[in-house]
């Protein structure tokens, strides 16, 4: 597959041949009133997977996020983890995609199933980790910023968050309060927790900032279908 004259590599392994298939289905297309052009890069941001390991859009661009932090041109699929990475503490909430079982080869991982793990309070000290991760949560979080802050919190003096949020390019983001319910997952089997609280638009990087970080990057794929963002916890403040 190519962008831009330019053969697309999978982040996670590497690969170059991908498949898609459609994701939305006419509810939810309805409820986010979404245009023909945006419910066809939303399905590429889902459905567009790499036959070599399965990571779709989103996985990918989180996981070239993690890897410019890294400094690396390795994937984590290597069987054999740098030893520079050896030392790092990596908090996943969620799983983040297809990435855990590759997240899980670092000696310091540690994992938070939401929603039983609270993003309002996460229950770990401050400065503990090196990297948090999560990808696609925090549009079900009623407050983004104050679970961006808790993020922050648990990071370490420059550490980062890397994580995904579904972004509709064209608009700014709104809050669903005052809306019907509209969820992500299984259509058919609605749970409260996957409610959706907070449609992401192209100001979804003003979040970041609100919540005490000094610092994001975003890192695309097939843009605009997706977009993975790396904050930087202000070194220069401690908690």
């Amino acid at each position: 597959m190519k962008q831009a004259g330019v053969m697309m590599q999978c982040g996670v392994c590497g690969g170059t041949d991908f498949r898609t298939v459609a994701v939305l289905w006419d509810k939810l297309i309805e409820e986010w009133q979404l245009s023909r052009s945006e419910v066809e890069y939303v399905n590429r941001q889902q459905g567009r997977v790499c036959l070599g390991c399965g990571a779709n859009l989103r996985s990918i661009a989180l996981a070239n996020a993690l890897r410019g932090f890294l400094k690396t041109t390795k994937y984590l699929s290597d069987p054999q983890l740098p030893s520079e990475w050896q030392e790092l503490s990596i908090l996943e909430i969620n799983e983040a995609g297809t990435l855990t079982p590759y997240l899980k080869k670092f000696p310091k991982y540690s994992y938070g199933a939401y929603p039983e793990v609270d993003m309002h309070s996460l229950p770990y000290g401050d400065q503990n980790f090196d990297v948090v991760i999560h990808s696609d949560t925090l549009e079900h979080i009623p407050n983004p910023v104050h679970a961006l802050t808790e993020c922050c919190r648990v990071l370490r003096q420059d550490g980062v968050l890397c994580f995904t949020v579904p972004v509709i390019v064209g608009r700014l983001s709104r809050s669903r309060e005052g809306l019907s319910r509209s969820y992500h997952g299984n259509p058919d089997t609605p749970l409260e927790d996957f409610a959706v609280h907070t449609e992401f638009g192209a100001d979804a990087w003003t979040h970041v900032f609100e919540a005490g970080f000094s610092e994001v990057t975003m890192h695309a794929v097939e843009y605009p279908a997706a977009v993975a963002f790396l904050a930087r916890r202000d070194c220069s403040k401690s908690s």
